[in-house]
């Protein structure tokens, strides 16, 4: 590729990010801006002209999926040498490398958990701690490392932080010490020990830093308002008294404060570089013009009481949107967290059915124990999800079998044996050994998982013929094993379920942001202006996430029937309509018939319904019911026909509970369908007629085409 073929394509701006080869060099890149395409271009335009050469250059990020989207985009612009990896991962290559001449001996096993050895510290220390409190021990031993606070520091060090311990600060620092101490003792060394060794064998060993400067000369620090103290000293010991250092970041998405980022090195580029280029990306590429006014909002609307604000030195970039008007993002009130969920679900349905592919669709809150309720809500609903944070991709048993099967046939000369019909086809043939098929299994659960497993292989597959129509399945195979090695997982077919912080650096194009009342958002421990604005910049990720269809919604009560007592989050006041700085959120509720009074009643005994699937039913699982075993029959035999006619899974037109409802209850109008759950408006007019018909004992007529 020539140079001038990279710069092709790119805006004014990410252009100018591309030419500025050498450093010192910042990038405020607003989300959706383009900043991985603008440095990898920088990249890949410094090694074209020879300004530098592949080998030469280390890119730092801070996940292993980003890392493998640099190299990725990089072999694809004629740069395949550049090393792009997390600090991490850097630090413990060159540690393993230079361990046997710098100290010798075993080396020491890296532990990925803290966990195991902070509750055996706890316990030398003879203090009882619940899992809980362990693991946020855990965590603030994390944040002290990473802060270079040492053990007898640390309750000053957290007391001057804001920090509150989860346990007596003076235990938190005897645990520290006896962590330590059971650390060196077992030979086990820990991320942010690493990080740490790394620098000191820098620093100690001249010969070595100088072998280390001579092999990185051109660096490229992601995400840098990030970047934590720990990872500052190993960052400077690596450049020593050079500055060809590009850094690239946000002060608006800093949202990792807590394990002791801090943006300070980003907007402080300037006064350790004087002369360093800035340039600022604010064209969005990413969203719809409505989601982007949003976001711009969410910003505008801090408060004034955080050190950032109060020195003027975190101004917020202003996104400009690019892309044509999409639909207005939406506001939405429920009574309860299961009435939120199922309408969630029954929206994300509507999506589906109008051809918004699952793996396009994400629900994202707070925390962790939110999710919950929206795997039941989708599960009951026969949606597919993806509960990110979960079982590792190339872990599961599916995908190892997998990638040995396609190793194997690497070996047994697979492309040759399926008549050159190509990638696609011959990682189909393959993956079909193992029970993969295009049709989906209805429902979810081990089947269900193991089929997104292959069909994401497959889809994968697909997307590297494409963009490499002569790669064969010795590069696809390849591309699996260093995907497998930085735990970089393809897309997968369902709803991403996920927490705002895993979220960062992803997109969809319809998000659903829930659970967005204050003591959540913000959360009830952030008290602080500088602990309130994080949490503003938290929803602003959040916002940021979406192409085109953007939900908001929030719950007054926790259960059905609870006493309705939230209110939404202050972040939303004079955002979303109705809303203002003095008044609670009263948004327009959902047109689900639902009891002003509390939970649906069973239409057999009148006890208030709480299970999802009782309901769905209308009555209690152990009522009895009359149902009509042939009207249900002929209702799944229908069901199947038309999602066969419209190439969709039968789950989309109806569930099983749905269906079992309908054949209980014999519906005879429109009305009386209308009120069974699962049959919404747009499925009411689609397939009321056919369902009503078969009611009646007829045959139904067509049903309309899904996309009428």
């Amino acid at each position: 590729m020539e140079p001038e073929e990279v710069l092709a394509g790119l805006d004014p701006e990410q252009r100018a990010v591309a030419e500025a080869v050498r450093g010192p060099v910042c990038v405020l890149a607003g989300a959706g801006t383009g900043k991985t395409r603008a440095i990898t271009h920088r990249i890949a335009y410094a090694t074209l002209t020879g300004i530098v050469t592949p080998q030469r250059v280390l890119a730092v990020t801070f996940t292993t999926r980003a890392a493998g989207e640099l190299r990725g985009r990089l072999r694809q612009l004629g740069a395949p040498g550049v090393q792009a990896r997390t600090f991490h991962a850097a630090a413990l290559r060159q540690l393993t490398y230079f361990w046997p001449k710098v100290i010798g001996g075993e080396p020491p096993k890296i532990i990925e958990s803290k966990l195991g050895l902070i509750a055996d510290a706890a316990r030398a220390c003879r203090l009882s701690f619940g899992r809980t409190e362990l693991r946020d021990v855990a965590g603030e031993v994390e944040w002290a490392k990473v802060t270079q606070t040492r053990p007898e520091d640390y309750p000053a060090a957290a007391a001057k932080a804001g920090r509150k311990p989860p346990v007596d600060a003076v235990d938190v620092a005897r645990i520290f010490v006896m962590y330590e101490s059971l650390r060196r003792e077992r030979n086990l060394l820990d991320f942010e020990g690493m990080l740490e060794l790394t620098a000191a064998v820098l620093t100690e060993h001249r010969e070595i830093a100088n072998q280390v400067r001579e092999q990185y000369r051109y660096f490229v620090v992601d995400e840098y308002q990030d970047v934590n103290p720990l990872q500052k000293l190993l960052l400077d010991t690596w450049l020593g008294d050079r500055d060809d250092l590009c850094v690239v970041g946000d002060p608006s998405q800093t949202i990792y404060s807590f394990t002791g980022a801090t943006p300070s090195y980003l907007l402080g580029f300037t006064r350790d570089h004087p002369n360093a280029q800035v340039v600022r990306l604010v064209r969005d590429y990413r969203s719809t013009p409505q989601v982007v006014r949003l976001a711009n909002d969410v910003l505008a609307r801090r408060g004034t009481g955080s050190r950032a604000d109060a020195d003027g030195s975190r101004p917020a970039l202003e996104l400009i949107a690019q892309r044509d008007d999409g639909p207005e993002p939406t506001f939405t009130e429920y009574d309860d967290e299961v009435a939120e969920a199922e309408d969630v679900a029954r929206k994300v349905t509507k999506l589906i059915e109008n051809g918004v592919p699952a793996r396009e669709v994400a629900v994202l809150f707070r925390i962790n124990a939110q999710s919950q309720i929206y795997e039941q809500a989708f599960a009951d609903a026969g949606l597919p999800y993806v509960l990110r944070g979960a079982e590792r991709f190339f872990e599961r048993p599916a995908v190892r079998e997998a990638v040995v099967r396609l190793r194997g046939a690497t070996r047994s000369g697979g492309d040759a044996d399926n008549d050159g019909t190509g990638l696609i086809a011959t990682v189909r043939h393959v993956l079909s050994g193992i029970g993969f098929n295009d049709k989906a299994p209805e429902g979810t659960g081990a089947a269900r998982e193991k089929w997104e497993s292959l069909a994401a292989l497959a889809q994968l597959a697909e997307d590297m013929a494409v963009a490499d129509a002569s790669a064969g399945l010795v590069e696809f195979v390849a591309e699996l094993e260093e995907r497998a090695a930085a735990q970089h997982a393809p897309p997968l077919e369902g709803v991403t379920l996920a927490s705002l912080h895993a979220a960062k650096g992803l997109e969809w194009d319809a998000l659903f942001l829930v659970g967005l009342t204050d003591g959540t958002l913000p959360i009830i421990y952030a008290e602080t202006p500088d602990q309130i604005e994080e949490e503003r910049r938290l929803l602003y990720v959040g916002v940021t996430r979406a192409r085109e269809h953007l939900a908001l919604s929030w719950s007054l009560a926790r259960a059905p029937g609870g006493r309705k007592v939230r209110r939404c989050s202050r972040f939303l006041d004079g955002i979303a309509p109705q809303t203002s700085t003095s008044t609670p959120a009263r948004m327009t509720r959902t047109d689900r018939p639902r009891s002003a009074k509390g939970p649906q009643p069973c239409r057999v005994c009148a006890r208030p319904l709480t299970a999802a699937l009782e309901r769905k039913l209308g009555r209690c699982e152990g009522c009895p019911a009359d149902l009509d075993e042939a009207l249900f029959a002929g209702l799944k035999t229908w069901r199947v026909a038309t999602a066969k006619e419209q190439k969709v899974p039968a789950y989309v037109v109806f569930t099983d509970a749905t269906l079992q409802a309908i054949a209980e209850r014999r519906p005879e109008s429109e009305a009386e369908l209308a009120v069974i759950s699962g049959v919404g408006r747009a499925k009411l007019d689609r397939y009321g007629a056919s369902v009503l018909a078969l009611c009646r004992g007829e045959t139904p007529a067509t049903t309309p085409d899904l996309l009428d």
